[in-house]
């Protein structure tokens, strides 16, 4: 059986990747350019909140992934980096994050880490 050309194997492993991630191709790249650094603001948030990535990760790992791709393409950084670094309990992120809405849903739940079960 004749292989495919090294091109097409490379495309179908990037159509195959991005559709594991749920992503388009494009968006894959954008989010590989920008490294793995690029959702760091998210852990921050998520600390200031008191919320354990590595719980919410076992919990809802689609929503951590959703929530690591939105942040990662968020064109606030400076801001949020600003508002994390000034004082992270201003509610004034909630504005211009576009995750604050999922988050704010993770927030309310009881979570074992926090001992609220």
């Amino acid at each position: 059986m004749p292989q495919d050309p090294p091109h097409l194997f490379r495309r179908r492993r990037r159509q195959r990747m991005a559709r594991d991630l749920g992503v388009s191709v494009p968006e894959l790249h954008r989010l590989a350019s920008l490294g793995p650094q690029s959702a760091d603001l998210l852990l921050r948030r998520m600390a200031a909140l008191d919320l354990d990535i590595k719980e919410v990760s076992e919990v809802a790992p689609q929503t951590l992934r959703e929530l690591q791709r939105t942040c990662t393409l968020c064109e606030h950084h400076r801001r949020c980096l600003r508002d994390l670094t000034r004082d992270p309990a201003i509610p004034a992120w909630k504005d211009y994050c576009p995750n604050a809405v999922t988050l704010m849903a993770l927030d309310k739940l009881p979570w074992e880490s926090r001992r609220e079960w």
